[in-house]
């Protein structure tokens, strides 16, 4: 760490001084770079690091944070002076006092274990993996046109020391690598684009398993044959199998976001959105039947969202937000658990230094069954399986939803067939829920960044689920 822990504890001991309640500060250095080429042509390099310390106390029963990029004393000083003259000033606003839940202060050092160093890949190397990427499918393409691939591949390294006044102490180290390519198939007039991703918090050994030069290669072969030959889906009601990636979105949008206590709570509607959730419908409500258990959980070894505690040293866990079908447990973080009178679930995270913690998701995804994929659709006659998509949307409140398929293939007699065009699925988050009939046992998982907060934070997530069959419903078609 490129600051002491005697510096950090001054700091606490002068925001009690002042009168602060509680105190909580945390050091954060982000560093890395960035890589981008398209086709074989190098378009930048970036290196980034930002390092400072963000500080909250809590005074009167209100909130102030303030962060500053010097790691001097006296600047720290009196950026603890400056959240806690902005949490005196709100405080005769506040009608609603801010208390936290009581926790046990986590206390760990923890660190992701790299085989290959994200530190010792070179910006050459990246390069190299990427050029690969292109040369490797560009040949492959034969009857469509590659119009362009556009890829980058960045490196996150995270170290981070979190104090509590209360006793936490939290430090960790996460390598986090990230490899995205855009790619965008012309054939006579019509074109398909596709974004490929890889994500996961470990070393350079991930690029080995991933083998994105293969995936995207073969991805883009079957999206070719899409491109050329896909037909409209029948317009009567058909069974439909989603595929994990569109099932992982789903979950993602209509779970996990409504599931955020503060959005249940009414206070990111004018910045991140709205939710369905109401507070007295937690445990009470039905969203969907006994196969519908969706679970957050950023202690996935490996995973790209993962991290052991929170930002408010509150040690991590699985949070079951959907648990058979009922609204189970929202994210929280100490503030909103203490209104809903139960404890911290270890959602508070911070984009970076400069950024106060606020709720949010780690890697979401729905439970896999006990199917094999062919057992999934062997007793299909005639339906529709929705791979990946192109495109989506969803409202505010996160209710009504739009997935417009990109890899798609008709099922005919319990065998995949043609693939299919533009396919568009549309339903309410309590259809999906409820209309699941069998989930296979190939649970995925995909990377992203998920944003949210004004100002925005992007933070890394994963979300996933296995491959999913649904009750009949129409299909439409994008026009």
């Amino acid at each position: 760490m490129e600051v002491s822990e005697d510096v950090l504890y001054r700091i606490i001991e002068r925001g009690l001084a002042l009168g602060a309640k509680y105190v909580e500060v945390r050091f954060q250095n982000d560093y890395g770079y960035s890589v981008t080429l398209r086709n074989n042509k190098l378009m930048g390099t970036g290196v980034f690091k930002t390092k400072g310390v963000g500080i909250r106390v809590l005074v009167n029963g209100s909130l102030g944070f303030a962060a500053t990029n010097s790691l001097d004393l006296e600047d720290l000083y009196k950026t603890v002076e400056n959240a806690y003259i902005r949490a005196k000033a709100t405080s005769r606003l506040r009608k609603n006092p801010i208390e936290f839940s009581e926790e046990r202060p986590g206390r760990a050092k923890y660190r992701v274990v790299e085989k290959k160093p994200l530190q010792e890949l070179k910006i050459e190397d990246a390069i190299n993996v990427l050029s690969e990427i292109y040369k490797n499918t560009a040949g492959e393409i034969k009857e469509a046109k590659l119009v362009s691939m556009v890829k980058s591949l960045d490196i996150h390294i995270q170290e981070k020391l979190v104090i509590t006044s209360e006793g936490g102490y939290v430090e960790s180290y996460i390598p986090r690598l990230f490899i995205g390519v855009n790619s965008t198939l012309l054939y006579q007039g019509r074109s398909l684009q596709r974004r490929s991703e890889f994500g996961a918090s470990r070393g350079a050994e991930l690029i080995d398993e991933w083998k994105p030069e293969v995936k995207v290669r073969d991805e883009l072969l079957n999206l070719e044959k899409v491109l050329i030959k896909g037909t409209t889906p029948p317009s009567e009601k058909i069974d439909v199998v989603v595929g994990s990636e569109v099932v992982g979105l789903i979950v993602h949008e209509s779970s996990g976001h409504p599931m955020e206590a503060d959005r249940i709570l009414g206070r990111e509607a004018a910045q991140a959105g709205e939710s369905y959730v109401k507070p007295d419908m937690i445990g009470k409500f039905r969203v969907g039947n006994e196969q519908a258990t969706v679970v957050e959980d950023p202690t996935i070894p490996g995973s790209y969202g993962f991290y052991l505690y929170d930002d408010e040293a509150v040690r991590a866990r699985p949070r079951y937000l959907y648990k058979e079908g009922l609204l189970y447990e929202p994210l929280h973080n100490r503030h909103t658990a203490r209104i809903f009178n139960t404890s911290s679930n270890g959602a508070a995270r911070a984009m970076d230094y400069a950024s106060e913690p606020i709720i949010r998701m780690s890697n979401t995804y729905l439970t896999p069954g006990d199917y094999k994929f062919e057992e999934l659709i062997e007793d299909i006659e005639l339906g529709l399986f929705v791979k990946s998509y192109m495109e989506w949307n969803i409202d505010d409140a996160r209710w009504n939803q739009r997935y417009v398929g990109l890899e798609s293939y008709m099922i005919r007699n319990g065998e995949l067939a043609e693939p299919v065009l533009n396919p568009v699925l549309e339903f309410t988050t309590g259809w999906f829920y409820s209309n699941i009939v069998a989930k296979d046992r190939n649970l995925e998982f995909y990377p992203g960044t998920c944003g949210k907060g004004e100002p925005s934070q992007g933070v890394p997530v994963w979300f996933g689920g296995p491959n999913v069959r649904l009750g009949k419903m129409r299909v439409g078609v994008l026009k």
